[in-house]
């Protein structure tokens, strides 16, 4: 290690002699001791850095650099008081040049980090502003909680594939679990551009506004604005561990419905569609009863979901006329065919729902009969009095009879065409409950599936686009109309 270190300072001075300033001519020329050895103590000693031969110059270690006593000697300036004034003013010179780089290069460093977190800064202000905004424009005593997003990243695992449950065209559906290990669905909102906010705080506020058993209720949102991922919205609600209607009407085996839950469950969608007509002032139209929004607890307690569609009537008013929006099959033809939408329009999807439990059929099918549209079907065998044949194969011996022929024929009822001969949700309750008799079936016009009725359909309903099912994607497109 000595020896390393004395050829060092050995290599070192030879330089330092080599380039150190030439002494005026009268004086002889420098020359270092060949033996270094009393430079390898340290600290050294500023005595020995005189030239034994030429006391003017000196032979010293680039580590005295940092003794300014000694810092003439090792450039190979005179050590004259003279020239160490010179040289001393010199250093200043010097060490004054790199402190003005150094200032400059920091002072540039720290204006770009000062535009950068001021960028930031009014970013940040920006986004929390349109939070805000989005906050205020729901009603204060709507009792939703506000989520943070951190909140609803740590439940859904980063919003995790693996915890996704449900996806469609204007949403996907996480399952998540809270801090105090509350099960819950998270439901993202897809396709703001288009929807924007406004329709995002109406959905809040429609939700918030409902409070029954039968209806799932909102149990918080989360509204958050990024420069890099954007405006993101989110609706929280408790989790339903046995899915939607539709999953179960799919299974086969065993864990298929019974004739109790399929009661059951018609009861429970009938009365929650009650509550949204008649004890909610002005009343709420749904819109999308379809059996992919009725979802099933632990207990196989029907609630109805997804109220992005719902539109709040006024008092007073028969009807609304409004775009077209829902469900293709699910659609009530007076409201696909003229946009007049009433409480019957939620009937008429609710008996196609009451018709899908009965006979495990789905509201269309091109696969086991020629009749597409499940009211077509059912009508022609009721009619037919083939009643018992619309029955599904799993519960066709599980239940009573007449009771099921009633829930059947109240389907069929609440299906008709015509918007004046259908029943009220509360009638089609009490008739499913037995406390009223059911009418005759009346006369029906031209089946829904028929061709000249499918194309004017179509003409009024305008484009489709896809909807999200509440925790499954359906096949079965929505009808929009602007």
């Amino acid at each position: 290690m000595i020896h390393n270190q004395s050829i060092f300072i050995f290599l070192f001075t030879l330089f330092i002699g080599s380039h150190a300033a030439s002494p005026p001519v009268s004086a002889a020329v420098a020359s270092c001791p060949m033996d270094l050895s009393y430079v390898e103590t340290f600290p050294w000693d500023t005595s020995t850095c005189r030239d034994p031969i030429d006391s003017e110059h000196c032979c010293q270690s680039l580590l005295s650099l940092f003794d300014p006593v000694t810092a003439g000697c090792i450039l190979g300036m005179a050590l004259s008081s003279k020239g160490s004034s010179n040289n001393g003013k010199n250093l200043k010179l010097v060490f004054g040049l790199l402190g003005a780089v150094v200032g400059v290069i920091l002072a540039f460093v720290l204006i770009v980090m000062y535009r950068k977190w001021n960028k930031m800064r009014r970013e940040n202000l920006y986004h929390r502003s349109v939070e805000n905004s989005v906050r205020d424009s729901v009603l204060p005593n709507t009792g939703a909680k506000w989520f943070h997003i951190s909140e609803l990243e740590k439940a859904t695992n980063k919003f995790s594939q693996k915890n996704m449950i449900g996806q469609g065209g204007d949403g996907v559906v996480y399952k998540g679990t809270l801090s105090d290990g509350t099960l819950v669905a998270v439901k993202e909102i897809f396709d703001l551009d288009t929807r924007g906010d406004e329709e995002f705080c109406y959905e809040v506020e429609i939700i918030s506004k409902i409070k029954h058993r039968n209806l799932l209720a909102l149990r918080g949102c989360c509204v958050t604005s990024h420069s890099v991922k954007g405006k993101r919205r989110f609706l929280v609600y408790d989790y339903m561990p046995n899915g939607s209607l539709s999953y179960q009407l799919s299974i086969n085996g065993a864990n298929k419905l019974t004739w109790p839950q399929r009661k059951n469950i018609i009861l429970d969608v009938a009365k929650g569609l009650a509550y949204l007509h008649y004890e909610i002032k002005p009343p709420i139209f749904h819109r999308d009863i379809k059996a992919t929004n009725i979802l099933l607890d632990s207990k196989m307690k029907a609630k109805v979901a997804d109220f992005g569609l719902a539109k709040q009537g006024n008092e007073g008013q028969s009807h609304l006329t409004t775009r077209v929006a829902g469900t293709y099959g699910y659609l009530a033809p007076e409201y696909a065919l003229y946009g007049q939408l009433t409480e019957k329009s939620d009937v008429y999807s609710f008996g196609i729902v009451i018709l899908e439990v009965m006979s495990g059929r789905k509201v269309l099918d091109t696969m086991n009969s020629p009749v597409v549209l499940i009211t077509d079907w059912a009508w022609t065998l009721a009619k037919s009095g083939k009643v018992n044949e619309i029955f599904d194969e799993g519960v066709k011996d599980e239940g009573p009879e007449k009771i099921m022929e009633r829930f059947v024929l109240v389907g069929i009822l609440c299906a008709h065409a015509m918007v004046a001969l259908r029943p009220t949700i509360a009638e089609a309750l009490k008739m499913l409950e037995g406390d009223i008799d059911i009418p005759n079936l009346p006369d029906r016009p031209v089946p829904l599936g028929h061709e000249s009725f499918q194309s004017s359909l179509m003409q009024g309903s305008g484009r489709t686009t896809p909807y999200t099912s509440f925790y499954s994607t359906s096949n079965i497109s929505t009808i929009s109309r602007n």
